[in-house]
């Protein structure tokens, strides 16, 4: 009897209920427990909960528990503003302008809070004359909060103290068919915030969901928007897909929706050439390989693959009209980062590092006397090798060359003494001394 009673209360309990227009979906349906949510999201929630709060995890986090992938970090969402939330917090911080978050700090875990937003009437938006939202911190509840996010996979709310997801736009059931939907009218929310089309390529592409079609259909009409983004939001957006583990994929979805145009302008002129299509793309596979086995990936290294060819480019044509070498490898990288910036803000700190990869190539070609040991105390000779290795595997130069290479810096010292190459007439310039001179003799006085 009391089995049996138990049975129809689990039973019951597993159904999806409504709450409101929400849809409440328990745990034994979507199988996510808390013990999957971090340390600081824990601390979070329960903290907030207990102050009296309404307090979610949101967003990419649950959307990836659900597809059985490990999120990269946690967002909470909550009815508290970024005032009261660094009252119960106290190692906490307000930051944001367009909207204020806090970021709550649990030793190296940062947990990013918002407060719910509200749905923004039309002639109380702060937008440019583009319809790009500019500020936004007016607050609401939750499903105001839920209407605003961008996608439905995105719209979730997972409560770790009843391990239960709200659900107010069909995110669930989108979710587990693998398919990207915006919330409200694409047209509207592409206005609202433009970077919305490269996340739905990015996301597409990483989660492997497919981009609803009345999602896609203004993307082409539409991506001219992206003139109006700030470039460090550009960047950033950027740096996601390169660093996301899979940005062959994300790249392949760019130029399908040419969307590529505006974010790395060079990158279709590159991808037209078949040597740079395929040097850019082992670059890009190299990188998803080394995020997979989680070490560590270099941007400005990624950044100088992807200009590589432009800049070689550049070069031959100085070369060709009677430059030096060195000069001319100078002024085509500045000619091409130049070109580059003008569309995205690639960082300073970025800048010697391509360039110093970039310089190394042609030391590569000196393996006689001892400019090979200088090269290999050189900082960026490990980066400038993996590069070098790179343009071998595409064909652009001589295998055998990265072959000595990579030989030859782990090669004890009579090795390195048999691998040298004889010197060519004309590697040793001769010093010109300087003359000698002649001491002055001071005039003696007359006797």
């Amino acid at each position: 009897m009391i089995k049996k009673f138990l049975k129809r209360v689990f039973r019951k309990s597993a159904r999806t209920r409504t709450v409101g227009n929400a849809k409440v979906i328990p745990y034994k349906s979507h199988g996510v427990a808390r013990e999957q949510i971090s340390y600081g999201a824990q601390k979070v929630t329960d903290g907030l909960q207990a102050a009296g709060y309404q307090a979610y995890v949101v967003g990419g986090a649950v959307r990836d528990l659900l597809l059985e992938c490990t999120p990269k970090d946690f967002e909470v969402a909550t009815d508290a503003t970024p005032e009261e939330v660094r009252r119960v917090f106290r190692r906490s911080r307000i930051i944001g302008r367009r909207f204020q978050l806090v970021h709550v700090m649990f030793g190296e875990e940062v947990v990013e809070v918002s407060t719910f937003r509200s749905l923004i009437e039309a002639e109380d938006a702060q937008t440019d004359e583009h319809g790009r939202l500019l500020r936004d911190n007016k607050f609401g509840d939750q499903e105001q909060d839920a209407a605003r996010r961008d996608f439905t996979a995105n719209a979730l709310f997972y409560d770790p103290s009843t391990q239960e997801i709200y659900d107010y736009h069909g995110g669930y059931a989108d979710t587990s068919n693998g398919l990207l939907r915006m919330i409200g009218d694409p047209e509207v929310r592409y206005r609202e915030d433009p970077v919305r089309m490269l996340r739905a390529v990015r996301l597409s592409a990483k989660l492997g969901m497919q981009i609803d079609a009345a999602t896609a259909a203004p993307i082409a009409r539409m991506k001219g928007l992206l003139d109006n983004v700030p470039q460090a939001r550009l960047l950033d957006e950027v740096f996601k897909m390169l660093l996301s583990g899979h940005s062959v994929e994300c790249i392949q979805q760019l130029r399908k929706m040419n969307l590529h145009h505006g974010l790395l302008p060079l990158l279709d002129v590159i991808l037209e050439q078949p040597m740079g299509e395929k040097f850019v793309m082992l670059a890009l596979r190299n990188t998803d390989e080394r995020l997979s086995q989680e070490k560590t990936v270099s941007p400005a290294f990624l950044f100088a693959a992807l200009l590589w060819h432009e800049v070689l480019a550049a070069w031959n044509l100085r070369v060709q009209q009677g430059e030096r070498p060195v000069g001319a490898m100078h002024a085509a990288m500045d000619e091409v980062l130049g070109k580059q910036k003008a569309q995205l803000a690639i960082p300073h700190r970025h800048d010697a590092v391509m360039k110093e990869i970039w310089l190394l190539q042609q030391r590569f070609e000196q393996r006689a006397g001892q400019r090979p040991f200088r090269l290999l105390e050189q900082p960026r000779f490990r980066a400038g090798l993996d590069f070098l290795l790179l343009r071998c595997a595409s064909g652009e130069v001589n295998p055998e060359l990265g072959l000595w290479w990579d030989e030859f810096q782990d090669a004890s010292a009579e090795r390195r003494a048999e691998m040298l190459q004889p010197e060519q007439a004309g590697d040793k310039k001769r010093r010109r001394r300087k003359p000698r001179k002649k001491p002055t003799v001071a005039n003696e006085p007359a006797a």
